[in-house]
């Protein structure tokens, strides 16, 4: 087994980042991995980039979705999670992530955090 990292581009609050930790906590309790640690990024390592430039199409997308709605304490950020794991489990528990995230399907719907797999 390898240290493998799952990235998620996020545009969400505090109450929203900790829904989305808890889905891939669930993800990898289900299956032979380990976390190693978690981060919340606001910029890229040996990057002049920072999270508002590579995911700023997700706040565009909640302002579409949530028209009516305040930001509030919404961010872009990006959830870096280091876990132990072959690549087999890492692959169903980056899926089994992204299909929790939106499970409504292909149909037009909003997501309750936009977010991007990176």
């Amino acid at each position: 087994m390898r240290t493998r990292d799952l990235r998620f581009g996020l545009y969400t609050d505090e109450q929203g980042l900790a829904w989305v930790k808890k889905l891939v906590e669930d993800a990898v309790g289900s299956r032979s991995a380990r976390i190693i640690s978690e981060t919340v990024a606001q910029t890229f390592p040996g990057s002049e980039l920072s999270t508002d430039d590579v995911y700023d199409s997700l706040a565009e997308q909640w302002a579409v979705e949530h028209p009516a709605q305040s930001r509030g304490s919404r961010q872009l950020m990006e959830l870096r999670v280091h876990l132990v794991c072959s690549l087999r489990t890492w692959r169903a528990i980056r899926k089994t992530v992204i299909k929790t995230l939106c499970p409504e399907g292909m149909a037009p719907h909003a997501c309750r955090v936009p977010w991007m797999a990176a």
